[in-house]
């Protein structure tokens, strides 16, 4: 319904952001990252929305950028997992982070956010995994990708979590041509890289 508010922030508390839109204020559920990233209140500010409408339950969740968006939607596609337990996990670790999360099957990790048992986090890489493809995952890195100064499991893993966060393997093969990076940087940095680019 909504793609996103833009407005006035009135109010920023914890997991809540109210954005004034023609004096209308309208509530996002959102993340405390998020909420830190937004503009100080009384100045404008963006947020990427999600309408949850289920029965007699209508939330609007609002998110400083698409990926955390995005990886909010991914979340909520796993079965058991709602808007609480997505916003718990996102409270716990970045888009990248969570990506690189599913993409090496680390469990360990998503069970660090709150409500999140090691069923439930095998579950959403389970269930995330099943959506690459054994095509998109094999053969993941290709020579020209790779320099002498990043190692192959690097690239590897930053291709699998780009995949993860809704691009194709081309296109992430693609990004990794044409942005600058070294063996000093970490797979979240060379996604932090990536999407930079991708945004443009």
């Amino acid at each position: 319904m909504f793609y996103y508010l833009m407005g006035k922030i009135a109010l920023k508390e914890q997991n809540i952001v109210v954005i004034d839109c023609g004096g209308v204020g309208y509530k996002c559920i959102s993340t405390s990252s998020s909420i830190k990233r937004l503009p100080e209140v009384g100045s404008e500010g963006k947020v990427f929305t999600y309408l949850h409408v289920r029965e007699d339950i209508m939330d609007l969740y609002g998110f400083s950028d698409l990926e955390e968006l995005n990886c909010f939607k991914l979340l909520l596609s796993v079965s058991k997992v709602g808007p609480k337990v997505a916003i718990s996990v996102l409270d716990e670790m970045t888009p990248e982070k969570f990506a690189i999360s599913v993409a090496t099957s680390d469990y360990s990790t998503i069970k660090k956010a709150n409500g999140v048992g090691h069923k439930m986090a095998q579950r959403i890489v389970l269930e995330l995994k099943d959506k690459i493809t054994k095509e998109q995952m094999e053969n993941a890195v290709s020579t020209d990708l790779t320099s002498s100064d990043t190692s192959e499991n690097v690239v590897s893993e930053t291709i699998a979590a780009l995949v993860v966060l809704g691009y194709s393997k081309s296109e992430a093969q693609s990004v990794l041509n044409k942005i600058s990076y070294s063996q000093n940087d970490k797979t979240e940095d060379i996604i932090k890289k990536a999407l930079a680019f991708l945004m443009r």
